[in-house]
C-alpha cells in the first residue's frame, strides 16, 4: 500500500543483505547499539564534562515552583490542558515547598487541584478512589479504570495534605481512598492487585454513571431529585448517551449532610447491583510497596491504626512471595511470583514503604529487610562509586543470571530512565529509600548514593519539573535536611488497639508535623542508630530532633517538640 514494497518483498531484501552484505549489517547494527547505549547512559548519570553533579539548590527549587505557577490551570486547578493526569508527585512537591518556605502560592496550587480532583467525576463519590484521568481540562469525565499505583499515591498525598489543611473534604478523601483500597484491590493474603478495568459489559464507565430516572428509581423521587441537583446529574448528561458522571462540587453540612451521607449509602448500595468491573489481580512489588507506606502513614496522621495494620498485612504477603532474602520479583499472581526479576523501582519503592512502616510500628524487621532491599539494589542496578560523581543507575539489571530463580534474560541496552511519570522512577523510588535510610542509620555512603541519584534533576528543576516530581520533592526534603525524630517511649508503648500501633503524645507530635521528608523512629531501639545511646530526660518520653545526627536539645512536650 502507498508504495511500500510488499511483505514478500522485504522479506527478499533481508535475505539477500544477509547473505551478501553482512559484514555491513554487522556494522550498522553495532552503531546502532552504541547510540542506544549512549542515549540510555546519558539518562543514567549527569554529562561528565559538565563539572561535579550535585543535586538542585534552593534557588532552583524556587524556580521549578514559578515554572509551574507559569503552566498552572487557574480557573481548573492542574496543568496544562485535557487529558488531565491527577499530578500526584508535582502537588507533593508543591506541599513540601509550603511547608519548608510558607509558599502560599505552592499551597494554593495544591489545594485547588486536590480540590478539584475530589470534587469532580474523576473521583468515585460512591465508592472511592480516583480513576486514571479525565479526558476533559475539568476533571469531570473520567478514563474510568482504577489503578493502584494512583490511588496509593494520592492517600498518601491527601493524608499529608491534612496537616496543613484541616477542611473535612480532605480527611473524608484520604479515608474514602484507603477504604476503596481495603475493599476493592486486596486479595487473599493482604496484598494489593494492580487495577479495575474501566468498562463493563464491554461499556465504559457503565458502572459509575447515572441518569435522573436511575436516581430516582434507585432512592425515590425526593431523594434522586435533590441527589441529581447535588451531584450535577442532568437530563442531558455529562457523560455518554444522556448519562452523567457524579460531581460533589459542594461539601454538605449541617442536614445535609446527613442526608448526603443516607444518599450516598442507598446509591452505592443500588450500584452495588451491577456488573462489577473485572480486576486485574496481578501484585506488583513496588506498587504494593507505594501502598504499604502510604497506609502506615495515614493511619498514623489520621489516627487509624486500623491502616497501619493492613500495611503489615501487605508487607507480610509481599515479602513472603517476592522476597528470598537476596533477590526480589516483580509480579505474583494467586500467591505465586512470576519469574520477572524486581526493576529497579519495586526495590526502591517496597523498601521506602517499608522503612514508612518501621516508623510506625518500630518493628526492626521492616528496617532490616528495607535495608538489605537497599543494599540489594545499589549493588545490582548502580555502578560507580556515588561519592565521587561516577555514579550510574538504571532501571534494569545488567543480566540475567538463569542459574537463578526469576532470571531474565540478557539485556543489549539498559533502561535508565529519570523521568517521572505515572510513579516515580526508578532513580527517584531508591532515592527516597535511601534519604530515609541515611537518616535513621547515620550512614554517609546511603547518603551520598541519595544525591548522587538526585543530582540529574538539576537542569530537570528548570525545564521540565512537571516530569521530575518526586525527584523534586526529595530534593525539597534534600534542602531541609531531612530532619531525624528519635523518640524514646518511657516503660512500655501503650498501643491504640492489638495491632501494636504505639500512642504517645510526642508520637503523635511528630506524625502531625508536615516537615518535607521527616524521618522518624520510635524505640527504645538499640539496634537502629538514630535510636542508639539516646536516653530519657527523667521518667518521661523524650523526643530528639537531628539534622544528619546533629541533635538539637530532647524535649518531653508535644508543643517543644
Amino acid at each position: 500500500m502507498h508504495g511500500l514494497p510488499s511483505f514478500h518483498e522485504t522479506l527478499h531484501r533481508v535475505s539477500t543483505a544477509w547473505t551478501d552484505r553482512r559484514g555491513d549489517l554487522a556494522m550498522q547494527s553495532g552503531a546502532l547499539l552504541e547510540h542506544l547505549r549512549t542515549a540510555s547512559e546519558s539518562g543514567a548519570a549527569p554529562d561528565p564534562e559538565a563539572g561535579p553533579a550535585v543535586p538542585p539548590d534552593t534557588g532552583a527549587l524556587e524556580r521549578a515552583v514559578a515554572v509551574l505557577a507559569g503552566q498552572f490551570d487557574r480557573a481548573r486547578g492542574g496543568f496544562g490542558e485535557s487529558p488531565k493526569f491527577p499530578p500526584t508527585m508535582t502537588l507533593e512537591q508543591l506541599l513540601r515547598h509550603h511547608a519548608r518556605t510558607g509558599s502560599r502560592q505552592a499551597l494554593g496550587m495544591l489545594t485547588q487541584t486536590c480540590e478539584a480532583m475530589a470534587r469532580g467525576g474523576i473521583y468515585d463519590q460512591l465508592g472511592g478512589g480516583f480513576s486514571r484521568y479525565a479526558v476533559d481540562s475539568a476533571w469531570v469525565v473520567p478514563h474510568f479504570e482504577k489503578m493502584l499505583y494512583d490511588n496509593a499515591q494520592l492517600l498518601g498525598l491527601y493524608a499529608r495534605l491534612s496537616r496543613v489543611d484541616a477542611a473535612p473534604w480532605v480527611r473524608r478523601v484520604a479515608l474514602e481512598t484507603a477504604d476503596f483500597l481495603l475493599t476493592d484491590l486486596r486479595v487473599d493474603g493482604g496484598a494489593f492487585a494492580s487495577s479495575l478495568d474501566a468498562d463493563t459489559e464491554g461499556v465504559e464507565g457503565k458502572f459509575y454513571v447515572w441518569t435522573p430516572a436511575e436516581l430516582v428509581e434507585a432512592i425515590g423521587d425526593d431523594d434522586g431529585a435533590w441527589a441529581a441537583a447535588l451531584l450535577g446529574v442532568t437530563a442531558a448528561g455529562t457523560f455518554e448517551d444522556g448519562a452523567s458522571t457524579l460531581q460533589l462540587r459542594i461539601e454538605p453540612a449541617g442536614e445535609d449532610a446527613a442526608r448526603w451521607a443516607r444518599v450516598r449509602t442507598a446509591l452505592a448500595s443500588a450500584r452495588a447491583s451491577r456488573t462489577i468491573p473485572g480486576r486485574d489481580d496481578k501484585v506488583v512489588a513496588g506498587w504494593n510497596g507505594m501502598a504499604i507506606g502510604s497506609l502506615a502513614e495515614a493511619g498514623m496522621i489520621l489516627g487509624e491504626p486500623r491502616l497501619v495494620r493492613a500495611a503489615q498485612e501487605a508487607a507480610d504477603a509481599v515479602l513472603a512471595v517476592h522476597w528470598d532474602g537476596e533477590r526480589l520479583l516483580r509480579v505474583s499472581i494467586d500467591g505465586r511470583a512470576g519469574e520477572a526479576p524486581g526493576a529497579l523501582e519495586d526495590y526502591g519503592l517496597l523498601a521506602d514503604g517499608l522503612l514508612i512502616l518501621f516508623a510506625a510500628t518500630g518493628v526492626e524487621r521492616w528496617y532490616r529487610v528495607a535495608q538489605d532491599l537497599i543494599d540489594a539494589a545499589l549493588e545490582r542496578f548502580v555502578t560507580g562509586d556515588p561519592a565521587d560523581g561516577t555514579a550510574r543507575f538504571f532501571d534494569a539489571e545488567a543480566r540475567g543470571d538463569t542459574s537463578q530463580s526469576g532470571a531474565g534474560p540478557a539485556l543489549l541496552v539498559r533502561p535508565a530512565d529519570p523521568g517521572d511519570n505515572a510513579s516515580p522512577s526508578g532513580r527517584s523510588a531508591l532515592a527516597g529509600a535511601l534519604l530515609k535510610l541515611a537518616g535513621l542509620s547515620g550512614a554517609t555512603r546511603y547518603r551520598a548514593a541519595a544525591e548522587a541519584a538526585l543530582s540529574i534533576y538539576a537542569p530537570l528543576a528548570e525545564a521540565a519539573p512537571r516530569f521530575a516530581g518526586w525527584g523534586l520533592a526529595l530534593c525539597e526534603a534534600l534542602a531541609d535536611g531531612p530532619r531525624e525524630v528519635a523518640i524514646i517511649l518511657a516503660g512500655q508503648p501503650s498501643a491504640a488497639d492489638d495491632g501494636g500501633v504505639v500512642v504517645d503524645h510526642l508520637v503523635r507530635a511528630a506524625w502531625a508535623a508536615p516537615t518535607p521528608g521527616l524521618v522518624i523512629a520510635v524505640g527504645p531501639g538499640a539496634d537502629i542508630p538514630l535510636l542508639a545511646e539516646r536516653d530519657l530526660l527523667g521518667e518521661a518520653s523524650t523526643a530528639y530532633v537531628c539534622r544528619n545526627f546533629a541533635c538539637q536539645r530532647p524535649v518531653t512536650d508535644a508543643e517543644s517538640l
